[in-house]
């Protein structure tokens, strides 16, 4: 059963957007779930069907918005051993491998992070898409490390604003080809989707989305025997799609192993063979999310995980130490 939410707009309600003052209304309504429900067109205001989640609402307007259940899709377990590092009755943290993606879409609705939450068998929040449940933030499917389950919608909801006004904690490791100038520093843009490619974002000064990564160099590799690379640092003030994959790019450091933001590099004819064989073989980009840090939707206590980089990437690093 869905329930119904009657409001007659109060003078200190008005010139609210209309998706602000709905998920106000209810700790377990998303601002993502309203707008939905607005454009199914499940909000009247003064008996006219309205399907704009922006719209100004005025003083005395009637609001009659219908919340009807989520649509539960068959989502089929996924035996998939799980590594979780952090579990309370509200959440799970998972530190995640690479090469499995985080929800079920086009070409995989089988094997992804959401279909072992089902198979490990525990209550999952349900805001939003049906096909995501429990699913408060992403990262990609060649991205290893840490990531944040909701298990519950008021967990979710107060993560969630969390990310939104951006006092959540996210670091993570990169190799990029070449030395990042300056070494250490900010990348502030726009990140829009690609015109060229509508599976890929790209770094724009005019639309999009504004997108913000500080970044530190840790550890420059050079040798004549091999080419040249940065271990850096990367810590967020935004979470834009690809967003550190497209602003090391925009940089000119392209992440190793990037397969979508590539480029092209002046092969070393005297290139190191066992160096060579490593970066021939990685199958992933080397992108690591090492650390996130959140206050506790229960007790607003501040908490912070650290993962340790995956052996296929931590063997790379130490070859490229020794001929350095």
């Amino acid at each position: 059963m869905g329930s119904i939410i009657n409001i007659k707009v109060k003078n200190k309600e008005k010139n609210l957007r209309i998706d602000i003052l709905l998920s106000n209304q209810d700790k377990k309504l998303s601002r993502s779930r309203v707008k939905s429900l607005i454009l199914e067109g499940k909000l009247k205001i003064n008996n006219i069907i309205v399907t704009d989640p922006s719209k100004k609402i005025k003083l005395n307007d009637e609001i009659h918005f219908e919340i009807s259940e989520l649509k539960k899709e068959n989502l089929e377990p996924f035996k998939y051993p799980l590594d979780i590092i952090y579990e309370d009755e509200d959440l799970i943290i998972i530190d995640k491998s690479a090469g499995i993606s985080m929800h079920p879409g086009p070409g995989n609705y089988d094997n992804t992070i959401v279909n072992a939450l089902i198979n490990y068998g525990n209550n999952l929040s349900n805001i939003g898409n049906e096909l995501r449940p429990g699913i408060v933030h992403r990262i990609d499917k060649d991205t290893s490390g840490l990531i944040v389950i909701a298990k519950n919608n008021i967990s979710h909801k107060y993560i969630s604003k969390q990310f939104s006004n951006h006092s959540i904690t996210r670091v993570y490791l990169a190799l990029v080809w070449g030395k990042i100038r300056p070494q250490n520093g900010k990348i502030e843009t726009f990140i829009t989707r690609s015109s060229r490619n509508r599976q890929m974002m790209e770094v724009s000064f005019m639309k999009g989305k504004k997108a913000i990564t500080n970044y530190k160099t840790l550890e420059i590799f050079e040798n004549e025997k091999i080419p040249t690379f940065s271990l850096v640092e990367c810590k967020l003030e935004t979470g834009r799609t690809h967003q550190i994959r497209v602003h090391l790019s925009y940089k000119g450091n392209n992440i190793l192993g990037d397969k979508k933001y590539k480029k092209k590099f002046k092969k070393i004819v005297n290139i190191d063979r066992e160096i060579d064989n490593s970066l021939t073989k990685l199958d992933r980009h080397f992108l690591h999310a090492k650390t996130i840090g959140f206050n506790h939707p229960k007790n607003n206590l501040r908490l912070q995980f650290s993962s340790k980089l995956p052996s296929d990437l931590q063997q790379i690093l130490k070859k490229l130490r020794k001929i350095k």
